[in-house]
């Protein structure tokens, strides 16, 4: 392993594009490393390493360039303190440029040659999407919390069913993108290139939503279309607390290239500090992969379990948990480990080992889904799934008898269902959830399924009225233990806010059959891996001007009937001790709906951003919403940008988007 060396920091590094675009880069590298060069490790993101990700990059960065990495967090094109526009996520001109970085940084005096990439979400997207265009240097990656497909697995579609989250997220990019770059870096040119990237910059959720199925726009940037393509090393990490829990077996099963997965009992967050523990040393890990791939040190990663994964027991419902029980397993021969085993719906609301024919009607009222929790837990508040059974009362449920011996699922849950449908549109969310002797429903996994994407993502075909079909879905990966003495049962709603934007109609499903495939994998009491702890470098140095703050209240009109969820994100307010500046925000979301009418949803958005050092004081106020009729969605949006508390710039949008069979 690498010897502990001393470093140095760069804290705007120019990296000149071809097209004359000037990125601003931090580094972190040994001092040495001009006589010495060494390999890179680069992260590329949209997030502004100035105030965006120092929390995350202080603990990680400084830790690889002292043991001999030199460490280069990029702000792209159009974001923090580098110069041009932003038009998109993952677009052709982001991915070209990561390209042209990973082969400049391959050319300097204090580069070995060898380059290694690393990220997470935004991150992790583009890392695999940068190693799937091969740039020669990129040697090695490792992409946590991402996706192979953009389409089926991100934050805008899920079962080809709209995510709710295309808003929110949208929105958050929105208020991200209106921040100013930094004076102090950029000097007299700030406000210039603040006021060209607010007049220039889109409302992201209105792009996405004029593609409402798997086209062209999503099969770009989803490296599901060739995994052949990518040559690097690849180390996938995951977490069964985040969205993205699909990627990493989907990467250990199809890439060819060298691959290992990790997923933990997680958020979206990076393993040595993320939420539930056990955290693990993914420093340490890392740096395993790091020093095997581009140095050539004989680590023996290549011989670590192809797939390791946490097997979690089985416990109360809590819509946040510290940590979880568990233990490490490992799945040698992914994805050939785990034994089907077939369940079916019954008579009476029963999960039974025998098939049978079922008459049941499902008609779930507007609000099955409030207990749901964020669709990517992420802010370190109470966003986890709580107690289903108010779910459940609201969804045609399906029980086993309690289970002889624990129960230990690991992998995809596979369900067929015969179905009949009153409208031509329609959705069907399916959970799998852990029923403990007193009642209590804890949710194992999910997933959902547009009616009119029953066939393929790519193409929208209305339901036969009145006719039977059969369709198919796959459940999100997980490994959970449900222990002996408990139950399992099938949930199914044709609705699920806020999770999913409804359909126009509020449609009857009639069910005859349905199947359901466990994928089981037993294990023992021990873990089959062991990490080491975590280690991290010092936290950001830091004032706290503002303490964080975060709000979650369902609230029930008895007026109007509507029903609304209230969230409030205070992230508080801090001042870097090194370089000065004030940075705080808060994000507030309101998802609102009629138990009987779809066509009242409502989502409704605003972020503030401040920004400030001494007399320089900046703020941008974020605005969105989107409501729809049976036939467009209606999407709003506003931009105030204010320095010194003088309003210097406004900008309003305004769309409307036929529903194609959403």
């Amino acid at each position: 392993m690498s010897n502990i060396c001393d470093i140095h920091e760069i804290e705007d590094m120019e990296i000149i594009l071809s097209d004359g675009c000037r990125l601003s880069a931090r580094v972190w590298m040994p001092i040495d490393a001009n006589t010495d060069p060494v390999p890179a490790i680069l992260e590329y993101l949209p997030y502004r390493k100035r105030d965006g990700t120092c929390a995350r990059d202080a603990l990680t960065h400084p830790y690889f360039a002292k043991r001999g990495y030199a460490c280069v967090r990029v702000d792209m094109r159009g974001n923090g303190d580098s110069q041009g526009l932003m038009e998109d996520e993952y677009t052709e001109q982001e991915l070209n440029d990561g390209v042209e970085v990973i082969n400049w940084l391959a050319a300097q005096d204090w580069c070995s040659g060898r380059v290694g990439m690393m990220g997470i979400s935004w991150g992790g997207f583009n890392s695999l999407q940068i190693a799937a265009l091969d740039p020669a240097p990129l040697k090695a990656i490792i992409t946590l919390c991402s996706t192979v497909d953009r389409y089926a697995d991100d934050i805008h579609y899920k079962g080809g069913c709209l995510l709710n989250e295309n808003l929110g997220w949208g929105s958050t990019m929105w208020a991200y993108s209106s921040r100013p770059p930094d004076p102090a870096l950029v000097g007299e040119s700030w406000r210039d290139m603040w006021l060209e990237r607010l007049n220039a910059q889109p409302f992201l959720p209105a792009t996405w939503l004029h593609h409402q199925q798997r086209d062209a726009y999503w099969q770009h940037g989803s490296v599901c279309e060739d995994f052949g393509a990518i040559t690097a090393a690849t180390l996938a990490v995951g977490g069964w607390g985040d969205s993205y829990k699909n990627a990493v077996p989907q990467l250990v099963e199809n890439l060819s290239s060298p691959v290992k997965g990790i997923v933990g009992p997680w958020v979206h967050k990076y393993p040595h500090f993320a939420v539930p523990e056990p955290r693990i040393g993914f420093l340490q890990e890392a740096l395993r992969w790091w020093d095997k791939w581009l140095k050539g040190i004989e680590t023996g990663v290549e011989n670590d379990p192809a797939y390791s994964v946490y097997l979690m027991d089985g416990v109360r419902p809590k819509t946040w948990y510290e940590s979880r029980a568990g233990r490490w397993i490992n799945e040698h021969d992914w994805p050939q480990g785990p034994t089907p085993k077939s369940m079916y719906l019954g008579q009476g609301n029963t999960l039974n080992t025998d098939p049978a024919q079922i008459n049941d009607i499902l008609s779930s009222p507007q609000t099955c889904g409030m207990s749901s929790g964020e669709y990517c837990a992420i802010w370190l508040g109470p966003e986890m799934p709580g107690d289903q059974r108010g779910d459940d009362a609201l969804s045609l449920c399906y029980d086993s008898e309690p289970i002889a011996e624990d129960c230990d699922i690991v992998g995809a849950v596979k369900v067929k269902l015969r179905l009949t449908s009153d409208t031509p549109d329609g959705q069907i969310a399916v959970r799998l959830n852990h029923i403990h002797p007193d009642g209590a429903s804890t949710r194992i996994t999910y997933g959902v399924l547009n009616l009119a994407q029953r066939d393929d993502h790519a193409n929208a075909n209305a339901l036969p009225i009145g006719q039977e079909i059969e369709v198919s879905l796959n459940l999100d990966h997980i490994a959970y233990r449900v222990p002996k003495g408990h139950k399992i049962r099938i949930a199914l709603s044709n609705a699920y806010w806020p999770l999913l934007w409804p359909m126009p109609d509020a449609s009857t499903l009639q069910i005859s059959q349905g199947e359901v495939q466990l994928p089981i994998s037993p294990h023992g009491a021990d873990d089959e891996r062991h990490f080491p702890p975590p280690d991290a470098e010092e936290p950001w140095d830091i004032r706290q001007i503002r303490a964080s703050d975060n709000q979650r209240q369902i609230t029930t009109d008895m007026k109007t009937g509507i029903t609304t969820l209230k969230i409030i994100d205070d992230f508080g307010a801090v001042e870097d001790q090194q370089h000065g500046m004030v940075s705080g925000s808060v994000a507030r979301e309101w998802w609102s709906i009629h138990p009987d009418d779809p066509l009242s949803a409502r989502g409704k958005t605003h972020w503030t951003e401040e920004r400030s050092r001494g007399d320089w004081i900046t703020r941008t106020e974020a605005f969105a919403e989107m409501t729809s009729d049976a036939d467009n969605f209606y999407v709003t949006a506003r931009m105030e940008a204010y320095e010194n508390d003088t309003l210097i710039f406004e900008k309003d949008f305004k769309e409307t988007i036929k529903r194609k069979h959403h």
